[in-house]
């Protein structure tokens, strides 16, 4: 049996590896395109970008410190307790970022024409720090107390100098996990994006079997298509987060309720490696299913991997940026004939004839003439 266990934690190990050098690359591939395509710099990516981010930090620093935990290293209570908040942060920090991305995708949708007044990127990066702001509150909330030290401490399972086998179970709290960040800042969130994704099919949907954009208006058609792959990739990323992060915390509900109900180690490994597996799952989506994306990943794999001379990527104009008005301009009043006559004539709008120019030179001195027979009637 112990064999086993150290062949499986052995396979857990080298996965993690894997894992760990695939995210690293991916995601910093994805901020690397949104950096040379300006194209892909609306705030959208803005927020793909903090999710990228988020990734880049769990396959650099939460993935080795898996690993040392899954080892059994004795550290002392505190620095393993921080090393697992470690761990929420980020999880928080890339369920805020979905939401953020679910919420910009909905606004886009159903109020196209306002969207960039509303969605400046100015509100766009104070929603980035907000997310991380709460996500540090939420994640960091352990190292405020509630943790598993003082029920350590009565069961004497610690010693004096807080030295203790490094495990997750050991020092994070089941009660914090369940019913403060699986109940309240996992699932909540989740749900809602479900709802928002539904309501933004079901709009775009609306709009594309509207008949008054499908008979006069082709634009609307093209934005709203665009609007909907775009957002099929983003709900498949949403998709694959909830997979991956709902069985860990299912394990820990069962954890919670059933204490006296065996976890196989295998098991737990596999949720393990589903949440870590899911920070590199994102760039090969983007990839296959955003072009713009597959198009810098392609110019960056070429030029600076292959050593390859590529051309420039194309400005491409964002055709998601502004949707043309479907509804009816107000007809504006008549002008009048000769505003008219002005605009569609150039040449009338020249100087007046030789002729005109001198009737009106010899005009205003004859005015003067006429006041003084005014006045002598005045002073009569």
């Amino acid at each position: 049996m112990p064999g086993a266990l150290l062949s499986t934690q052995s396979l857990y190990i080298g996965m993690e590896v894997v894992i760990a050098v695939a995210s690293v690359i991916g995601n910093v591939m994805v901020v690397w395109a949104v950096k040379i395509n300006k194209s892909l710099r609306d705030n959208t990516f803005c927020f793909i970008v903090s999710l990228a981010l988020a990734d880049i930090t769990v396959g650099a620093l939460v993935i080795p410190l898996a690993i040392t935990i899954s080892i059994g290293l004795q550290t002392h209570f505190y620095s393993c307790l921080l090393v697992a908040c470690t761990v929420l942060v980020l999880t928080q920090s890339s369920i805020l970022a979905l939401l953020a991305i679910a919420i910009d995708r909905y606004l886009r949708v159903k109020i196209p024409t306002r969207y960039k007044r509303v969605v400046t990127r100015r509100r766009a990066g104070l929603a980035v720090v907000i997310c991380w702001t709460v996500a540090f509150i939420v994640g960091l909330t352990p190292m405020l107390g509630w943790n598993n030290l003082k029920r350590l401490q009565l069961n004497g399972s610690i010693s004096s100098d807080l030295i203790i086998t490094c495990q997750f179970e050991n020092v994070i709290s089941m009660d914090y996990m369940v019913y403060f960040n699986f109940f309240g800042w996992v699932l909540p969130p989740l749900l809602f994006m479900l709802a928002i994704y539904a309501e933004i099919f079901y709009v775009i949907h609306k709009q594309l079997n509207n008949k008054k954009f499908n008979t006069s208006h082709s634009d609307p058609n093209k934005y709203y298509d665009k609007e909907l792959n775009l957002a099929k990739s983003l709900a498949l990323v949403l998709f694959l987060f909830a997979i991956s992060w709902l069985p860990l915390h299912i394990i820990n509900c069962i954890t919670l309720f059933c204490p006296e109900c065996e976890k196989p180690m295998v098991l737990l490994y596999i949720a393990i490696l589903l949440t870590h597996g899911n920070s590199a799952v994102n760039p090969i989506i983007y990839a296959f299913r955003i072009k713009k994306f597959r198009t810098a990943f392609r110019k960056i794999w070429l030029q600076y991997f292959c050593c390859k001379d590529t051309p420039a990527l194309e400005i491409q104009p964002s055709d998601r940026k502004e949707m043309p008005n479907p509804e009816p301009q107000p007809t504006t009043p008549p002008q009048p004939p000769q505003k008219e006559s002005l605009k569609s004539d150039p040449q009338q709008q020249q100087s007046p004839p030789p002729e005109q120019q001198q009737d009106r030179r010899t005009e205003p001195p004859q005015q003067p003439k006429e006041h003084p027979p005014l006045l002598e009637q005045n002073t009569v």
